[in-house]
């Protein structure tokens, strides 16, 4: 709205100066509109909307966080900085909304020089700088009356000490409560900035350099949590690094490896296949395989990953361990421009090293397989894991002693001298993992370990029309739901020994296979694992009791069991019972007097 250009006092301008008030006070949207600032060759406007009425006078705090800037999109400033903050608290003024416009009863507006005569009360009284200081700066506003009866302004700015035990005694930064101000993105270093916070570094020599003396500790011995030190070809020491998700699923390849802390990380990455395929390190085998640890932070002495296994998947996701000859070429190839091979997909470190706290030994097993355009973005698996020397590297334990919940369960098979137990976990205890439209004659079949503590319920579907042969179908389908190299037994501790066949548990099983007679089709696997606490109360330790296989078979025709379907749902199970007795409170005996008094102790009166 525009000012009425008359005389001072006179009825004309008092009439203008209502009839803005009355617009004011019904407006329910107003614009605030501040003063452009120079921004470079850029000229920024803040642009905000709020809904507000004329109330009762407020008191502000005013601080940096209240000024939101409108950045430009397109194209990027050629150079610039971003604002500083508005320190003086006799500038700042909240209830200026209109620019270059008086607004009414807002005695801090600067645009309001006569206007201030018709003024009732101020809409803001007063306005305080950040109070988490000790000593901050509050300006005051009060309207005062002349001998006429029209208003005058008293403004004043004074020192106010904030009394909290925890107040801003004194600060550094002349701009302000605000950490350094970041480097804004400009046409000219949007490329660099990039570059420094987007790339892959894991393992890159150029990287190697930041690594200060500080951060590796001078002590000769790796201690636990020290970060593992690694050996540059230029002779310089860097950090050994693991990639994790960070905020978000995505790849963050600055995580650096502590000693002694196993970590299992899943993280994804988003890339254009076409173009990262051959040239991404982070699809290369040779980043996680190329490369030297120290075996001590202050030793000379190398550590090279020794390539225990490389495993093939393919489209469909069979597994296929690859015969490492030298000669093989395992670089990421792009087949076409939809589809990658040779990517890698896990990555798994085992590091073996001595009572003296120096790595002795590192073995690192990869899983290599295809990447379609379409199941973008990548998702990577990586593990790290630390095994004393004298312990087998591969075999992994599930609690010492007891179980610990979460953990898979032990598993092996008798033999005459003692129990065998594979390394594998796919050779384990297992069961079926569910998927969309599982067929359970046709593979492949994803299988999940079971894990202790934890029930699961999971299945497959079975079509009638592949069922012709019942004898052929019914083994098929209990080799499926026992998954391969079924085990005999079932360790009761997580770390019962492999020589001492008597901490191991039978499976037991309800299953008598029938004969070309009476052929019945298995319908359900479920395990029933009974379990207790074994020890002192103070620290009792999952015991596993008992184990046993329940197979339910089909009595009635498939076709009355599956509701007139051609479909019919397998399932199978595992529930963990616990089996513990209550404690009972125990108490101690009354102790007794066992007195014996000497023979004459009543002479002369006996």
């Amino acid at each position: 709205m525009a000012m009425c250009a008359v005389s001072p006092r006179s009825f004309l301008n008092i009439f203008c100066l209502f009839l803005q008030l009355f617009t004011v006070v019904n407006t329910e949207e107003n614009i605030r509109n501040y003063p452009s600032t120079a921004f470079g060759d850029t000229n920024v406007t803040n642009n905000t909307t709020d809904t507000y009425t004329i109330t009762k006078p407020t008191e502000f705090e005013w601080t940096t966080s209240h000024t939101n800037i409108e950045e430009p999109a397109e194209p990027l400033p050629a150079s610039g900085r971003l604002f500083p903050p508005v320190l003086n608290v006799d500038s700042m003024c909240p209830c200026d909304e209109h620019r270059d416009v008086c607004d009414i009863n807002c005695c801090c507006d600067k645009d309001c020089n006569e206007e201030v005569a018709l003024f009732t009360d101020c809409s803001v009284r007063t306005v305080s700088g950040n109070k988490q200081l000790c000593s901050y700066d509050v300006a005051s506003y009060t309207l005062g009356r002349t001998t006429d009866g029209y208003s005058e302004l008293q403004s004043s700015v004074r020192k106010e000490i904030s009394y909290d035990i925890f107040c801003i005694q004194s600060q550094y930064r002349v701009e302000g409560l605000s950490h350094l101000t970041p480097a804004l993105p400009t046409d000219t270093n949007f490329d660099s900035l990039f570059k420094q916070f987007t790339s892959f570094i894991f393992g890159l020599e150029e990287n190697s350099g930041k690594t200060s003396a500080v951060d590796l500790q001078t002590s000769p011995e790796y201690k636990y949590g020290d970060l593992l030190v690694t050996a540059q070809e230029s002779g310089q020491r860097g950090v050994f690094r693991l990639p994790a998700p960070g905020v978000t699923a995505d790849c963050v390849d600055t995580n650096p490896a502590a000693f002694l802390k196993d970590q299992s990380n899943t993280c994804s990455r988003r890339v254009v296949l076409n173009q990262a395929c051959s040239t991404l390190p982070a699809f290369s085998m040779d980043t996680y395989t190329n490369i030297r640890l120290f075996a001590g932070k202050n030793n000379d002495a190398a550590v090279a990953p020794e390539v225990l296994s490389v495993i093939l998947q393919s489209i469909d996701g069979t597994l296929t361990e690859l015969t490492i000859s030298g000669g093989e070429n395992l670089s990421p190839t792009l087949l076409n421009p939809d589809l990658c091979t040779n990517v890698v997909l896990k990555v798994t470190y085992v590091m073996k090293y001595n009572p003296a706290g120096e790595i002795v030994k590192v073995a690192v097993s990869l899983v290599l397989g295809f990447v379609r355009e379409a199941e973008l973005p990548l998702k990577q698996d990586f593990q790290i894991a630390f095994v004393q020397d004298g312990e087998d590297m591969a075999v992994r334990y599930s609690g010492n002693p007891g179980y610990v919940v979460g953990l898979p369960l032990v598993s092996g098979t008798k033999t005459a001298d003692g129990i065998i137990r594979s390394i594998n976990l796919r050779d384990s205890l297992s069961l079926l993992n569910s998927a969309g439209d599982q067929d359970c004659l046709q593979g492949p079949h994803q299988r999940s370990p079971v894990l202790f503590g934890l029930d699961l319920v999971s299945g497959c579907k079975l079509r009638l029309e592949d069922t012709s042969n019942c004898s052929l179908v019914s083994q098929m389908l209990l080799d499926i739901l026992r998954g391969p190299n079924y085990p005999q037994y079932v360790a009761s501790f997580g770390n019962s020994p492999l020589e001492n066949a008597l901490d191991w548990v039978q499976i037991k099983t309800n299953f008598i296979p029938g004969t070309a007679q009476s052929c019945s089709i298995p319908l359900s696997l479920h395990l029933e694992i009974e379990w207790t606490k074994y020890g002192s109360l103070v620290n009792a330790q999952p015991q596993i009791g008992s184990i046993k296989e329940v197979i339910q078979t089909n009595t009635t025709s498939l076709s009355l069991l599956s509701g007139g379907s051609n479909i019919l749902s397998i399932r199978s199970s595992v529930a963990f019972i616990p089996v513990s007795a209550n404690a009972l409170p125990g108490f101690r005996a009354i102790p007794t007097i066992n007195a014996k008094l000497p023979i004459d102790f009543f002479f002369p009166f006996v």
